[in-house]
């Protein structure tokens, strides 16, 4: 089994390695040109340098600019409400861009390219500055894994971090795990509990990576005519595992809140992580959401749900060019 996943991971690369080789002479543009199609594109940060230190869901300022040159150039790029209404052209393959989680990074560095190629992106926002936290708890869990503690007691269990920067009990209980499928009052209270133990000058000098958008930078991102706003959850839990009288309660709430916030009506909702149910998926039409994504259906017939799309996440570790031929492929297999 370990040497067939060998075999299959050196012919990725050399796939890889032939499409850029492609692409540099030239020869893709017809393959790019006469590609016809949709694609709902899922990024997440953008960073100035190192994008896989923490993740693997950023991306740098340069890759991000250099994606939408090619997508200026090749594709016809509309919002997620032309996306939904099928406004399509028909001599192109159509994209649509989404940003989730909120970073402060997307609006210091995304908004202002998105300005200049004069190109639209929803972005997915949580309302956990109404919380009165300005990083997500899964943020924080990822940068503990460089500039927290080897251990730490949490809710009367030790958890040792492991040589990947994740923490386990001696006995292998992911704290991860244990989190994601808790509420946010966990989730708080190990927030509390962690932070003074990080290296918070190391932190403060990696604020691009973790630190989300105040409040009235959200209302400025609002007000581009290249910017939607959408919700992600309240506090970035996953609703396919929350008790659901608590997630339909996110789903409300972080609606209203945005509304509040940014004077506009909110109808757009990404679920985190991608995850859902059946009763998430109900409690998010219920809301007044009419255009609601996921990242892979859980059913076929959720491909006939004139509310639901799936989207492709943006792989930061392959080139511009393999990631445009993954676009319109519409996987990395």
């Amino acid at each position: 089994m370990k040497i067939l996943v060998k075999i299959k991971a050196v012919f990725r690369k050399l796939r890889y390695i032939m499409w850029d080789l492609i692409h540099f002479s030239g020869l893709a543009n017809r393959h790019y040109k006469q590609s016809k199609g949709c694609r709902i594109l899922l990024y997440h940060g953008v960073c100035s340098q190192d994008p896989t230190r923490f993740n693997t869901l950023f991306v740098t300022k340069e890759a991000f600019e250099n994606h939408l040159k090619f997508y200026k150039k090749y594709f016809n790029v509309v919002s997620l409400e032309d996306f939904y209404a099928g406004r399509f052209a028909t001599d192109r393959f159509n994209i649509c861009l989404t940003l989730d989680d909120g970073f402060a990074n997307n609006y210091h560095y995304v908004l202002p390219l998105l300005v200049k190629y004069q190109i639209p992106a929803t972005f997915f926002i949580t309302a956990i500055q109404a919380s009165g936290y300005s990083i997500l708890w899964n943020d924080l869990l990822a940068l503990a894994g460089t500039y927290g503690p080897e251990k730490f007691s949490f809710q009367n269990e030790d958890y040792y971090k492991n040589r990947h920067g994740k923490y386990y009990t001696i006995d292998g209980k992911s704290l991860i795990t244990k989190l994601r499928s808790s509420g946010f009052n966990l989730k708080a209270a190990l927030i509390d509990q962690l932070w003074p133990l990080l290296d918070i000058e190391k932190m403060d000098e990696q604020k691009e990576y973790w630190i989300q958008m105040r409040e009235e930078q959200i209302q400025s991102l609002s007000a581009s005519p290249y910017a939607l706003i959408g919700s992600h959850g309240y506090y970035h839990n996953d609703l396919s595992q929350t008790d659901l009288q608590d997630a339909t309660k996110e789903i409300v709430l972080s609606k209203q809140y945005l509304e509040n916030l940014i004077g506009k009506e909110i109808t757009s909702f990404a679920f985190p992580y991608g995850s859902y149910h059946g009763e998430s998926l109900k409690a998010a039409k219920n809301a007044g959401y009419k255009m609601i994504l996921a990242t892979d259906f859980l059913n076929k017939e959720d491909h006939n749900d004139d509310f639901m799309k799936e989207r492709l996440t943006i792989n930061p570790f392959i080139s511009t060019a393999n990631q445009l031929f993954a676009i319109i492929k519409g996987n990395y297999a």
